[in-house]
């Protein structure tokens, strides 16, 4: 028997391990200007890290009258984001962070709104696969983030119930799906959002990148477990 309930750390990946949120950013613009829509780049950057699901209501509107489009826009920008697969890296300290998480007795998994195909490419960009107990993307839940499905999946394959639970990400989509989910959540500033926008979605602490949050690891809720 366990001497305690299973405990997760639950990760977002774009933006939060890999430094990814600007070339989102750049593919989604360009795969809404082929389409023909002229959507600023900034309301983009604003949106990476919900699902395509969600960003495309998000900055094209419930309402519009071509949802039919809807397969065709993720497919580009899939096609144009792939080219950067390669070339994608991860963040300062974001290996070692997962591994420092494993050495403590947390179960990491990573919960990314990106499909099966997109989180394979991080996986391989992060190279720690050593430390992680499971995954879960966009392409296992019916709703990405901000809903709180992700981490709900994220929790199930765990074990682990939400109060056990911490959520690292780096955008407010991320924040509010940990909250949602009733899971604490610590934030970074590696996708774009300000300390004061992580804070108000929910953030209990928020760090500069992977490498601030691992160099005060055990004065956080990641702490070694006992």
């Amino acid at each position: 028997m366990p001497a305690h309930a299973p405990r997760a750390a639950v990760f977002d990946v774009d933006g939060t391990l890999v430094d990814s949120t600007y070339l989102h950013a750049v593919t989604w613009w360009e795969a809404f200007r082929q389409a023909g829509h002229r959507v600023p780049m900034a309301a983009i950057h604003r949106s990476v890290g919900m699902g395509a699901d969600h960003l495309l209501d998000h900055l094209l509107g419930a309402d519009r009258d071509k949802p039919e489009e809807d397969e065709a826009l993720s497919a580009a920008h899939t096609a144009l984001y792939a080219q950067y697969w390669t070339r994608l890296a991860p963040l300062n300290g974001a290996a070692d962070l997962l591994r420092a998480c494993a050495q403590r007795g947390w179960q990491v998994v990573l919960a990314s709104s990106a499909s099966s195909p997109e989180l394979d490419a991080m996986r391989r960009t992060l190279d720690a696969e050593d430390a992680l107990t499971t995954v879960t993307s966009a392409d296992d839940v019916r709703s990405s983030k901000p809903a709180p499905d992700l981490v709900q999946q994220a929790l199930e394959r765990s074990g682990a119930a939400p109060q056990d639970a911490v959520f690292i990400g780096d955008t407010v989509w991320d924040m509010r799906a940990g909250g949602r989910a009733g899971v604490p959540c610590l934030g970074v500033l590696t996708g774009g959002f300000c300390r004061a926008e992580l804070l108000d979605a929910g953030a209990r602490e928020v760090y500069d990148d992977p490498a601030e949050l691992l160099a005060d690891i055990d004065g956080t809720p990641l702490t070694a477990l006992t």
